[in-house]
């Protein structure tokens, strides 16, 4: 791109000093305007990116992104009040402006995977369809968000491996977020055998339920005869927790209903088989 205009340069050739001068002095309301479009673009962008980074708090967006998407705004149209500013110079700006382009498309072709990625990674924080601290679950793996990056998403699973996952399998998959809300249910099974009293041991469900801080008031926990098995009585219980109590709650109820089975006296079968022999006529 040449900055230095062809009037300009046909008159150093001719050692034309006197043009020179008047010629200079004929451009200096252009560059005064060029300085002020570039002085008072600066002071747009600038604010610009402030009013973006305000809307995408108040919008609740990961803070993340607040001053990576204020930085390319602030820079598209820094950009743009420069080839303002050099255009009002005549300067011709269009050479360089298809140039940017021809190589943003090559660009764009060659990187097309990690453009992906980024609009993924975009779409996750501004959407937050979970946030870093939750529990989720994306098909094959499950774990809790740790970080939430415009590239990729760091879980960490329950055995404590960080697994990497890639924004866009996370956008293309079916996505389950067990702590989005405030309450989570726990279904439990729980067999008793044909002889065992249904109701004493029904009882001692809502007791051990009852004997919990962790587990909620309201919504109820529900006990009630959910199967006839081959060889026992099947009994669901289902309790809520807060999301976090989960496991807490899944493990103590898994040992307490053993214990207060056994106190009552109600019996957990082992699978059997009955065999009835037909004599020989």
């Amino acid at each position: 791109m040449n900055l230095m205009p062809l009037d300009f340069a046909d008159l150093i050739k001719a050692r034309d000093y006197e043009g020179i001068k008047a010629l200079a002095v004929s451009k200096i309301p252009f560059v005064i305007a060029a300085l002020a479009i570039l002085i008072v673009g600066f002071l747009i962008a600038d604010l610009t990116g402030k009013l973006i980074v305000k809307a995408l708090k108040k919008k609740k967006a990961d803070p993340s992104i607040h001053g990576f998407i204020k930085t390319i705004v602030v820079f598209i149209l820094r950009t743009i009040f420069v080839l303002s500013a050099f255009s009002t110079l005549g300067v011709n700006v269009s050479s360089f402006i298809a140039a940017l382009a021809a190589g943003g498309v090559t660009a764009g072709l060659g990187l097309q995977s990690s453009i992906s990625q980024f609009a993924s990674g975009l779409q996750i924080l501004l959407n937050h369809p979970f946030r870093s601290g939750d529990f989720i679950d994306i098909g094959d793996v499950s774990g809790t968000v740790r970080e939430i990056k415009l590239m990729y998403t760091v879980l960490v699973t329950l055995d404590n491996r960080r697994v990497i996952v890639p924004n866009s399998h996370i956008t293309s998959s079916n996505l389950i977020n067990y702590t989005a809300e405030k309450l989570r249910r726990i279904d439990l099974v729980f067999s008793i055998s044909y002889e065992a009293d249904i109701e004493r041991a029904k009882q001692a469900l809502r007791d051990v339920a009852a004997g919990s801080e962790l587990i909620k008031e309201s919504p109820e926990p529900v006990v009630a005869v959910c199967e006839h098995g081959e060889s026992s009585i099947k009994l669901a219980c289902q309790v809520w927790c807060a999301p976090s109590d989960y496991w807490k709650v899944f493990y103590y109820m898994q040992e307490s209903v053993k214990l207060e089975f056994d106190r009552c006296g109600v019996t957990i079968p082992f699978s059997q088989l009955d065999v009835h022999i037909i004599p020989e006529k």
